[in-house]
């Protein structure tokens, strides 16, 4: 409701047009013109102008649709009790509210609408025959574990409450039912419903911010990728990506050659480990009609190819020694020949190349040459594995959700709780690569809003590996002793990743370095007894 003091502060009545009548409300008295007292005409003015504001702010109330309507046209609603009385006369209500209402006694008919979509919350009885109330919730919340279900019972008791609630029920309301208290309940579930698509809103303008390129992150360490890729962006010539399998190292790639000053030339990519050292020199040179075995016309190689714009030599670190010489000659004079032509070209290329190995330690076992390797990492990139990057996964899960809804034609809304922590626990070998196949492949199973751990592959559906407890292999031991052996092996799991090993252990960076600490001190006390 508007109250008077409202319309006082919002209004003046100085900047509205003169009028030749006022009617002062309270005694009315009226003046056509008239010479008055102008304290007299001030009370009238404002008396006047005071009620018509008034009205004014009543009729844009009564003619603008509250928030309210809006939020509850976006909760559809499905009633389901074994009585089709009930079930009728609580569908006339709420659909009288504005909500859209859907009601039946058939517990498969509301299952099958949550598997599509077609509700977000459930008022569903207690006791019906065939499937009681906590049986419907659990098949309901395996459908959809963003299902909001409310339970109705005539046999209301604390504990029964609770349990409900226990059991992932959002209410637990008695019969007869209060519809004022009941309206109230799903205002707020269609309030929290408006707010959750606002906030997903939100993350996605978010998520567009956060790409660069086509690369997706928010971390430190990301973040530095990145703004190195920059810096070196307008004026490398060669340049090394180094960085565990599927960390994306190409895409680290691709956005120095769109941020260079050849990003609009061409981009050419060649996988150095796919090929024998033959077909990869003709891959990457070019030969003449006739030079080899099946060679029936003369073609040009990916360096002439990408003339002008950008090459890109990935897991170069697989190159034979004899491949690497042939390399030195472009990367250091950009002189090319094709096979089986004695004529030499010139290129005018970027240069790229990306490995997974510690080049440095190849040089030094002799595998990979040194003045080639001296020559590439003049400017070197590290692109950090996920594990040293855990903030970026839940940034990257949106990423993938997103991508593959559009491609499989679903629209998904994020995943459950027990998914996130299942994603979160996981080492991820295989990096970001990995990450996206995990999404890929539960959003094509998936049928309900949310993907949930049973979308996920078997192997991220189990509990993290325990130590066995078998009585044959059972023996006391200290608990400091225990604790440090558990802390050693999540360490190892986490490839020695102290920050990442604190979060799946639940304890703080500081508490494991004095852990950490404790232990040497005792390893190192043993040792001089």
């Amino acid at each position: 409701m508007i109250s008077p003091k409202f319309c006082y502060h919002s209004f003046n009545p100085r900047q509205c047009p003169k009028t030749e009548q006022f009617m002062d409300i309270s005694s009315g008295l009226q003046f056509r013109g008239e010479p008055r007292p102008n304290r007299e005409i001030g009370a009238a003015r404002d008396a006047f102008w005071h009620w018509h504001c008034l009205v004014s702010c009543i009729m844009v109330t009564l003619t603008e649709p509250p928030a309210v309507e809006l939020a509850r046209k976006n909760l559809p609603i499905c009633i389901l009790d074994d009585e089709s009385d009930l079930v009728e006369t609580t569908s006339e209500l709420l659909a009288k509210a504005g909500f859209p209402t859907f009601g039946t006694s058939n517990p498969q008919e509301v299952l099958e609408k949550i598997r599509h979509g077609g509700c977000r919350a459930v008022l569903a009885d207690y006791k019906m025959p065939g499937m009681d109330g906590f049986a419907f919730l659990e098949k309901a919340l395996q459908c959809d574990p963003g299902m909001y279900v409310i339970l109705v019972t005539g046999f209301y008791s604390v504990d029964s409450a609770i349990e409900a609630i226990k059991r992932g029920a959002y209410d637990y309301v008695c019969k007869p039912v209060d519809f004022t208290r009941l309206t109230k309940t799903l205002d707020e579930l269609a309030d929290l419903f408006t707010q959750k698509s606002r906030i997903r809103d939100l993350e996605e303008r978010l998520l567009i911010n956060l790409q660069t390129h086509g690369i997706v992150g928010k971390s430190a360490a990301m973040l530095e990728v990145l703004d190195l890729a920059k810096k070196i962006s307008r004026h490398y010539t060669n340049a090394l990506i180094t960085g565990p399998t599927g960390s994306g190292k190409e895409l680290v790639a691709r956005a120095l050659h769109q941020m260079s000053p050849v990003g609009q030339e061409r981009f050419a990519a060649c996988n150095c480990s796919a090929m024998v050292d033959t077909l990869l020199e003709s891959q990457l040179f070019g030969h003449m009609r006739g030079s080899f075995t099946g060679a029936n016309e003369t073609r040009a190689g990916l360096f002439e190819y990408a003339n002008g714009g950008t090459v890109f030599l990935d897991e170069i670190g697989e190159t034979t020694l004899a491949m690497q010489a042939k390399l030195l000659r472009v990367v250091q004079n950009r002189e090319i020949q094709r096979v089986g032509s004695p004529e030499v070209k010139q290129v005018d290329i970027h240069l790229i190349a990306a490995t997974n190995r510690d080049l440095r330690a190849e040089v030094a076992a002799g595998r990979f040459r040194e003045d080639l390797f001296y020559r590439l990492s003049s400017i070197e990139i590290h692109v950090p594995g996920l594990m040293e990057r855990p903030e970026d996964i839940p940034i990257l899960v949106q990423h993938f959700l997103k991508k593959y809804s559009e491609a499989y034609g679903k629209t998904f809304q994020g995943l459950t709780r027990r998914a996130q922590i299942a994603l979160l626990q996981h080492n991820w070998p295989g990096n970001v690569r990995e990450l996206e196949n995990v999404i890929s492949s539960a959003a094509i199973t998936a049928n309900a809003d949310f993907l949930d751990v049973g979308d996920l592959p078997a192997m991220l559906q189990k509990p993290l590996r325990r130590a066995s407890t078998s009585d044959g292999n059972w023996q006391p031991l200290p608990l400091d002793e225990v604790r440090s052996v558990h802390i050693q092996r999540v360490l190892d799991m986490c490839n020695g990743n102290r920050v990442r090993a604190s979060q799946v252990l639940g304890i703080g960076r500081t508490s494991l370095y004095r852990f950490l600490k404790r232990s040497s001190k005792r390893t190192v006390a043993k040792g001089a007894a």
